[in-house]
C-alpha cells in the first residue's frame, strides 16, 4: 500500500501543469499580436514608400528653387527692387514687379491651379499660380502655395496681367498678378482669435462693452465687436478701413502742422509731469515720482501762457493731453491727442478765435479737396456710410453765433436751455441737427460763453462780466476745441483764483511758477486746444471715439 507522501505526488505534478497552462498566451492573444506586428510592418513599410514618393516627388519638382521660407538676411533674394501694390492700379501689360505682402486669402482650384489674395494697407490684388509656363511651376509649388496660412507675408515676383473679366473682390479690379516665384517672409498662426476679413465688415453699432465673441449677421457671417476687435487690435488695425482712419489722422495732424508752419508758430514741447494738481485739481491722474507724488497734465495750457511770457509770440505742440475722468461715453478717452497753439494778441481777442476757425477750414477743406484724403475717405465710407459727407458753407468764414444766440435758436426749436447754464450734451447735438438744417454747415463755432462754465484763467468780457472772451468749436454738434482769451493781469489773475469755488491760492507750490510768469510782465493771448481723435470722429461720423484711436485708454482700458 502506497504511503500517503506517494499519494500526494501525481496530484501536485497535475497541479503544476494546470498553473502554467493557465500562464501561456491564449490562441486569441496569440493572433491579435501577430495582427498588430503585421499591421505596425505595413505602417512602417506605408511610411517607407511614402517618403520615398516624397523624396521622389522632390527631386522631380522643377520649381523647388521658386517657393519656400527665405533662409537668411543675406538670401540673394532679397537684393530686388520692390513695387508697392498701391503702384499697380496704372501698371504695365507684362511688367514683372517683386511685391512684399500679406496673404489675405489663399485657396486651390485644383492639383493646376491655386488663387491667392495679397494684401498690403488698403490695398489688395489677385495672384495666379498655375502649373507650367516658362518657369515650370510644379504642382508641389501649386499645393504649398494654396496652403499658406493667411496673414503671412510673402515676397512675390510675377508678371502684371489683364485678367478675362474685372477682379471685384479685389481693389485692383483690372489687373492681376501671375506668380514666378514667391518666398515666405513671416508665417501667421493657423489659428487666430479675429479673422481680418471678417473685421473689414461693420461693427454692431449698439453693442454692449462687455460682448467679446463675434455674433452672426443675418447672411450667417461673423460679426467681430467693437471690444473684440480693441483686444486684438493688430489684426483689426489691418483693415482696408482702419489703415484708411489712422492715414486720415496723420494727414490732419500734417494739415495743423503746415498751417502752424505758414503762419510763423513756434513749435515747443511741454511737460506732461507736474508737482502739484493744476487746473483745479479735478480730473488728475497721481503718479509715484521717486519719493513724492507727481500729476499728469491735464493740457499744456500753463505751459504755452509761461512761453508767451518768455516772449515767443505764437507757439504750437502737439501732444497727449491726460484726463482722469470716469466717463464712460462715445467721445471720451482718459487720454487723446491734444492740437494746441497759443498766440499774443494785438487789438481783439476774436484775433485768435478768426484764426482757430481759418485753421479748421484749412484741415476740413483740405481734407475735402485733396485727391488721396478723397480715395481714403471713400474707403471709410465703404464701412461707416456718411464719412465723406461732412457739411461746409461755401463762404470762406465759418458759421459762428454767440452763446445767447445759441441758446435762443433751441428754445425756438422747444429745447429748454438757460441763459447762463453750460450745454449739455444732448442740447449740443440738437443744435448741430439745426445748424445743418438751417447754414448747411457740419462746423460752427460759439462765442461768449457765461464767465461761470469757464476756467479760472479765462478773460471776462470787459463790457459785461458775467461773459467771457471764450468760445467752443463744433463738428456734427460735438465739440472739438475750447479757447479763449487768458487773463494776462497778475492782480486779476489771483483776484479770480481766490474767488475760485473752490478757492485756489495763486501762490501754493502748484501755482507759484504760472502765476510769477504774469508778475513779470506778459502780452495779451488767447489760444485753443483741439482733440485729434474728435476731429477725425465727427469728420467721419464714426459712431465711437475708440475707432479713431489706435490704441484708446478709457476707464476701462489699460491694453493693447
Amino acid at each position: 500500500m502506497a504511503s500517503q507522501a506517494d499519494r500526494e505526488l501525481p496530484s501536485r505534478a497535475k497541479q503544476e501543469e494546470t498553473e502554467g497552462d493557465t500562464n501561456a498566451p491564449s490562441k486569441n492573444a496569440l493572433k491579435k499580436a501577430a495582427k498588430e506586428k503585421e499591421k505596425a510592418e505595413k505602417a512602417a513599410k506605408r511610411q517607407e514608400q511614402e517618403q520615398q514618393q516624397k523624396e521622389q516627388a522632390e527631386a522631380n519638382d522643377t520649381s523647388k528653387h521658386l517657393y519656400g521660407p527665405i533662409q537668411s538676411a543675406s538670401d540673394p533674394r532679397q537684393t530686388q527692387e520692390f513695387t508697392e501694390l498701391a503702384g499697380l492700379y496704372d501698371a504695365k501689360e507684362d511688367q514683372e514687379v517683386t511685391v512684399d505682402a500679406r496673404i489675405h486669402n489663399a485657396r486651390v482650384q485644383s492639383a493646376k491651379l491655386a488663387f491667392l489674395v495679397l494684401r498690403e494697407e488698403a490695398h489688395t490684388i489677385q495672384a495666379v499660380v498655375a502649373e507650367g509656363g516658362p518657369n515650370r511651376i510644379s504642382r508641389q509649388m501649386v499645393k504649398w502655395c494654396g496652403g499658406i496660412n493667411a496673414e503671412s507675408i510673402v515676397r512675390a515676383t510675377g508678371l502684371v496681367k489683364q485678367p478675362k473679366e474685372p477682379v471685384t473682390s479685389t481693389s485692383i479690379t483690372n489687373f492681376e498678378l501671375h506668380i514666378e516665384s514667391i518666398y515666405l517672409i513671416s508665417e501667421a498662426a493657423q489659428m487666430l482669435p479675429v479673422q481680418v476679413k471678417d473685421c473689414m465688415r461693420a461693427p454692431p453699432m449698439n453693442e454692449e462693452d462687455s460682448k467679446d465673441e463675434p455674433e452672426m449677421d443675418s447672411q450667417g457671417l461673423p460679426v467681430v465687436s467693437l471690444n473684440a476687435r480693441l483686444n486684438n487690435r493688430v489684426l483689426d488695425g489691418r483693415t482696408a478701413a482702419n489703415q484708411a482712419i489712422f492715414q486720415l489722422q496723420s494727414g490732419i495732424s500734417n494739415l495743423f502742422i503746415e498751417f502752424m508752419n505758414q503762419n510763423h508758430f513756434t513749435w515747443i514741447n511741454s511737460s506732461r509731469l507736474a508737482g502739484a494738481a493744476t487746473e483745479g485739481g479735478a480730473g488728475v491722474f497721481e503718479i509715484k515720482y521717486f519719493e513724492t507724488k507727481a500729476y499728469l497734465t491735464q493740457s499744456p495750457q500753463f505751459f504755452k501762457q509761461m512761453a508767451i511770457a518768455m516772449d515767443m509770440k505764437r507757439v504750437c505742440e502737439i501732444g497727449p493731453v491726460f484726463r482722469a475722468e470716469n466717463s464712460n461715453t462715445h467721445r471720451h478717452l482718459t487720454e487723446f491727442t491734444g492740437l494746441d497753439f497759443e498766440m499774443v494778441i494785438k487789438n481783439d481777442y476774436h484775433e485768435v478765435l478768426s484764426f482757430g476757425e481759418k485753421l479748421m477750414l484749412y484741415i476740413i477743406r483740405n481734407l475735402q479737396e485733396r485727391a488721396e484724403f478723397k480715395r481714403l475717405t471713400k474707403v471709410v465710407d465703404q464701412v461707416f456710410p456718411g464719412a465723406g459727407d461732412f457739411k461746409l458753407p461755401s463762404e470762406d468764414s465759418a458759421a459762428r453765433l454767440t452763446f445767447a444766440e445759441a441758446v435762443k435758436l433751441l428754445n425756438e426749436a422747444g429745447i429748454e436751455a438757460g441763459e447762463f447754464d453750460d450745454l449739455s450734451t444732448p442740447q449740443e447735438k440738437a443744435l448741430g441737427r439745426i445748424m445743418r438744417e438751417k447754414y448747411s454747415t457740419d462746423f460752427y463755432t460759439i462765442d461768449k460763453y457765461p464767465s461761470a462754465v469757464r476756467p479760472f484763467y479765462t478773460m471776462p468780457d470787459p463790457a459785461n462780466p458775467q461773459v467771457s472772451n471764450s468760445y467752443d468749436f463744433f463738428m456734427r454738434g460735438q465739440e472739438i476745441m475750447s479757447g479763449a482769451q487768458r487773463i494776462h493781469d497778475y492782480k486779476q489773475l489771483c483776484e479770480r483764483m481766490r474767488a475760485n469755488d473752490p478757492p485756489l491760492d495763486p501762490l501754493s507750490e502748484g501755482f507759484r511758477h504760472y502765476t510769477d510768469a504774469f508778475k513779470y510782465g506778459c502780452a495779451p493771448h488767447g489760444g485753443g486746444g483741439l482733440g485729434l481723435n474728435r476731429i477725425l470722429q465727427f469728420y467721419l461720423g464714426l459712431p465711437d471715439i475708440r475707432f479713431a484711436t489706435m490704441f484708446p485708454r478709457d476707464p476701462g482700458r489699460l491694453a493693447p
